[in-house]
């Protein structure tokens, strides 16, 4: 820590988020740059708390495989997700992602999620819906007294040091500057127009379907 009188001299950092793939399955990348503040950062966890509005979401499933397999670690709040629930119906959600130092650049910390956008409500005159992502908080972890206090203040959540849900450690705020203060995901929609041909498209496939079944199962069962 700073002797007593002087002032820390804090640095900034930068947080950026890309949106790669189209369509309603996207992976998130959030790529942390500490510049010269990871230089004190050896040893220490970082990660990005992201807030996901209700028309995008995280498969608990998805990523308990790409956890088990170590690509991607993160932790999810709340922890049960209804991933059939459309836009309407659906809550916000909380992930705190993990991010992995980046060999590539010296300071610098990435990660990607894979995140998916909701079904929506039929719109009157646009085929797409617009998802605002705001840019998530840098937090960081570290058992080391020689970060200073002035620079990190402790944050409002509590959770795993490194991705394992064993145990709970104190984050800390990075004071950072967003390379963009939000992004935006274009979700297909349906137009309200199209409400009727789909229906009796709808009903169409479904009396197909069934007479197939129905003609196979009288050529084919066997009754007693």
């Amino acid at each position: 820590c700073a002797p007593p009188g002087t002032q820390a001299t804090c640095h900034h950092g930068t947080v950026t988020q890309e949106l790669l793939k189209e369509g309603f399955h996207r992976d998130l990348l959030v790529k942390v740059e500490l510049g010269a503040m990871g230089e004190d950062a050896g040893g220490c966890s970082v990660a990005a708390r992201i807030h996901l509005p209700p028309g995008i979401y995280v498969d608990p499933y998805e990523l308990a495989s790409l956890q088990q397999h170590n690509v991607t670690k993160a932790v999810l709040v709340p922890d049960v997700i209804d991933v059939e629930a459309p836009e309407y119906s659906a809550t916000d959600l909380l992930v705190l992602l993990y991010l992995e130092p980046d060999p590539r650049c010296s300071g610098c910390f990435r990660a990607a999620l894979p995140v998916h956008g909701r079904y929506h409500r039929p719109a009157e005159d646009s085929e797409e819906a617009s998802v605002v992502l705001k840019s998530p908080k840098v937090l960081i972890c570290c058992c080391d007294s020689r970060l200073e206090a002035e620079c990190w203040p402790p944050a409002a959540m509590e959770a795993p040091c490194s991705g394992k849900a064993v145990g709970s450690c104190q984050w800390h705020s990075i004071m950072h500057t967003p390379v963009y203060e939000e992004l935006i995901l274009q979700v297909p929609v349906g137009l309200r127009q199209h409400s009727s041909f789909v229906c009796v498209l709808t009903l169409l496939a479904t009396v197909l379907c069934c007479s197939l079944i129905i003609a196979a199962v009288c050529r084919y069962g066997h009754f007693s």
